[in-house]
């Protein structure tokens, strides 16, 4: 069987699971070419539950040709409970007329397509479904949604662009520059880490790929969040402002291996009182394709619920006309349990300080000590010619097989990666939040990148990440827009990583590698001053790690206080 049919099969046997009645009959499927209100006219499909005359209506809307067959399943699957199910395709996309152009036309053509369902009288009431992209086309509209609508389920995506495009000013390429390549309007074959390394990267679209985008040159040359692009108007100011207008329920669905997670919790945060006394925030083990790579760990508790999951929040919603209570349900990796809260977990409670303990570094391995010692340092050359793969990682796309918790390499295994491991932790350390890599450091580059990854060592030695990050001089310690730096001089800068629940082993350890890279997760960086996508030309770097009393470089992990 091929691989596409096990993966409808397996769908439809998660509705085959449900345990909702089916009526047993086939539903009855309409297209229309559905006029916009600028006239042009958008492939549209209509699945209605047979020998009903009324009924709730689920509707996405999808730039992706290639999961037709999947949302027929899903429309099959809801019809035969009662469920319209509507499946529109975005402007230039599997017979929609227009030119595909991302994010541009969405808002308007979601509100044309809502309003025209809103009308009709068999439909009862509305609810968005969608994931990724699709999520997007629901954010978009979501504040400005006619009455029948009255919930959304939006997964593995946040309305925070900057955020799930930019880390402290390094663009995530593995997701971003990929996206662009299989979304180009036309076939693209130029060699994916070829166009990752292709310097000025602003040019990468007509000297590669053969086409101009300008949307991916605003991406790469608005490195700024507090730019025109990202934060003061336009379509991304939009986003990041509707969730506080929102009025409905909606339903966040995340993964701890997601790249939009750090986004996600950002909407989360900026939705309306209204809305989050109503809605839920679920984060699971997963990567962005609804699978997940969690080694050496026990999953027994987690279950594949993306069918039931969204069927019970809409039977909930929109059938039955609940109102959900608002939740936090997230899953601790480690200890393979679900927990839930009013909200999200966060930092200022209680934790642990690990500090970095440079002195007597042999193999490029320090140790991690309780209290700071007596000061000492570390260096290394990093050199953007040969960067440090990704392995181990939460912001990739192309890169599939480095997304997850996976088992990592042993300390010393390149000579520009540093080590610094802690003692043995008999009892288990829940950790929930956001960890943080405070560094004392150093360069003789104008601009450069820092990236922290924070590792268990299990009792047999075998060592899997938790989280990673990375950070620039220029835009160090959060900072909005571009700074200077003087080489040579001394400053302390902090990596945060996204949100994290992990319980570690009895006689397990905690470790921290340092480096300047994490490639093609990140952009690499050429160690110029000056916006990433115009450089064109790297230079080595010698970076320094400082430790001790002055220099209290150190990893705080945020413990969870009731266990």
């Amino acid at each position: 069987m091929k691989r596409q049919e096990k993966k409808l099969q397996h769908l439809r046997e998660l509705y085959q699971a449900l345990p909702e009645p089916e009526t047993g009959l086939p539903a009855v499927k309409q297209e229309y070419r559905l006029e916009m209100s600028d006239g042009f006219r958008l492939r549209t499909v209509f699945w209605r539950p047979s020998g009903m005359n009324a009924f709730p209506v689920v509707v996405t809307r999808s730039c992706y040709p290639e999961q037709e067959a999947e949302f027929e399943v899903h429309a099959q699957g809801f019809a035969a409970r009662g469920f319209g199910f509507v499946l529109q395709w975005c402007r230039g996309i599997h017979g929609s007329e227009g030119d595909w152009e991302p994010n541009t036309h969405e808002r308007q053509d979601g509100l044309d397509t809502m309003h025209w369902l809103a009308e009709r009288p068999e439909v009862t009431s509305i609810g968005y479904w969608g994931n990724s992209y699709l999520a997007s086309t629901g954010w978009c509209m979501a504040d400005a949604v006619p009455d029948k609508v009255k919930s959304m389920y939006l997964g593995v995506y946040g309305t925070d662009r900057y955020t799930s495009v930019y880390q402290d000013g390094l663009f995530r390429q593995d997701i971003f520059t990929w996206w662009s390549m299989i979304n180009a309007g036309v076939p693209v074959t130029a060699d994916y880490l070829e166009s990752c390394r292709y310097r000025p990267q602003i040019g990468v679209d007509e000297a590669l790929w053969g086409v101009r985008l300008n949307w991916y040159r605003d991406w790469i040359s608005n490195t700024d969040r507090d730019c025109e692009y990202w934060s003061r108007q336009g379509f991304w100011r939009m986003m990041q402002e509707i969730p506080g207008r929102l009025k409905i329920p909606v339903f966040i669905r995340e993964g701890w291996y997601d790249h939009h997670l750090g986004s996600a919790v950002l909407t989360w945060d900026r939705l309306s009182e209204q809305s989050r006394a109503c809605s839920v925030f679920q984060i699971g083990p997963e990567r962005h394709f609804e699978d997940f790579v969690l080694q050496g760990q026990q999953t027994e508790q987690v279950k594949d619920d993306r069918v039931s999951s969204p069927y019970f929040w809409f039977a909930k919603t929109l059938r039955d006309g609940e109102k959900p209570e608002r939740c936090c349900r997230f899953y601790v990796i480690g200890a393979d349990r679900w927990m839930a809260m009013e909200d999200l977990p966060r930092s200022g409670g209680r934790s642990a300080v690990l500090h970095l303990d440079a002195r007597q570094t042999e193999h490029n391995t320090g140790q991690l000590r309780a209290g700071a010692e007596a000061e000492g340092e570390v260096s290394y050359i990093y050199d953007p010619a040969d960067p440090v793969p990704s392995h181990g990682a939460e912001s990739c796309f192309k890169q599939i097989r480095e997304i997850g918790s996976l088992y990592q390499p042993e300390c010393g295994y390149r000579k520009d990666v540093v080590s610094f491991v802690s003692g043995v932790y008999e009892k288990p350390l829940c950790i929930l939040g956001s960890m943080e890599v405070r560094l004392f450091v150093s360069s003789d580059a104008e601009d450069t990148a820092f990236t922290a990854k924070i590792m268990e060592v299990f009792a047999d030695g075998r060592c899997v990440n938790i989280r990673g990050s990375i950070t620039t001089l220029a835009y160090r310690n959060g900072s909005a827009v571009r700074q200077t730096y003087e080489p040579g001089r001394v400053e302390e800068i902090c990596i945060v990583m996204w949100p994290i629940a992990w319980q570690t082993h009895p006689g397990s350890r905690i470790r921290v590698d340092i480096s300047s890279s994490d490639f093609p997760q990140y952009a690499a960086h050429s160690n110029y001053p000056g916006v990433w996508s115009l450089q064109e030309k790297t230079k080595p770097a010698l970076q320094t790690v400082y430790t001790g009393d002055r220099y209290d470089s150190r990893v705080i992990l945020p413990l969870y206080e009731k266990e």
